[in-house]
């Protein structure tokens, strides 16, 4: 019962960190209609800023919150520039391959500036020792992890879904060209929200590293489970980018305990379910087409 409840826990970690990352892939791809294919390298840029600004095993809250907060920052920076390009890129596939050139690009240079090797990242100190979970010992930091994408999951549900903001959103979506015509800056909009999702990934980048490190490669892993959390949720689609994460953290997670030789190809099994019994995602916004 204690190995299934550890199991059970590191998918709910799990799940919360591709939810943060996830989520901002989602709402630019389906509200922006943008298939950011450079959100892992922006994943990997928050990742690898937290190897530089947390060095060392004794890392504390405060500072660990600064490396968050600043990786945002550099996140909602690059989300404003990739937003620009991709905005003077007519065309899907132009905008594809724009976001992949700068996702090579990116982490070509931060393989140049930190190596090949990997670099383990320290949790904050008040959470890098263990609680005991029915006679086992669980790290506290995953716990904090789970928190905060029960936080990260409200907060962003009420902002999109039950605020003034969230409305221009979504009505920004559904007809640019009548929130124009009321002098709304339909592309401030739309910027803010790439240069929002882009920050979660860069965040997210920090949030993973005292669980995954920072090591080249890891970009494109973490793209993939993003674009899978995404197909399976529904795009554009809050709660269906928590229930897809969670699903996917809980069959990477029991899929490692069980059957660790075929873990990936579960994930895959898992979305191909998904596709064939609902086509839209599980749970599609209330604007998506459902088939």
């Amino acid at each position: 019962m204690a190995a299934y409840l550890v199991s059970v826990l590191n998918g709910l970690a799990m799940g919360s960190l591709l939810f943060a990352i996830a989520l901002g892939l989602s709402l630019v791809f389906g509200m922006m209609d943008v298939l950011n294919l450079a959100h892992g390298a922006i994943y990997l840029a928050g990742a690898y800023l937290a190897v530089a600004l947390l060095p060392g095993d004794d890392v504390g809250m405060g500072t660990f919150v600064l490396a968050v907060l600043a990786a945002a920052a550099v996140g909602a920076i690059l989300g404003g520039v990739l937003a620009g390009l991709t905005r003077a890129t007519p065309g899907h596939l132009d905008q594809a391959l724009l976001t992949l050139g700068v996702s090579l690009v990116v982490a070509e240079l931060l393989s140049v500036a930190f190596g090949e090797e990997v670099h383990a990242i320290a949790a904050p100190a008040p959470f890098d020792g263990g609680v005991p979970v029915l006679g086992e010992t669980y790290p506290a930091y995953r716990l904090l992890v789970i928190g905060f994408g029960a936080v990260l999951a409200v907060a962003v549900y009420l902002l999109i879904e039950r605020s003034r903001f969230g409305s221009l959103i979504r009505a920004t979506v559904a007809d640019r060209a009548m929130v124009s015509a009321l002098g709304i800056n339909t592309g401030l909009v739309l910027t803010g929200v790439f240069a929002a999702g882009a920050a979660l990934a860069a965040a997210g980048g920090v949030l993973a590293g005292p669980i995954l490190g920072a090591q080249p490669g890891l970009d494109e892993k973490v793209l993939l489970l993003a674009l899978v959390v995404v197909v399976i949720g529904g795009l554009g689609s809050v709660r269906g980018a928590l229930l897809g994460a969670v699903l996917i953290g809980q069959v990477q997670a029991l899929g490692t305990s069980l059957l660790p030789e075929y873990a990936s190809f579960l994930i895959f099994v898992a979305m191909a379910l998904v596709l064939l019994l609902r086509p839209a995602g599980l749970l599609p916004p209330r604007t998506a087409v459902r088939t």
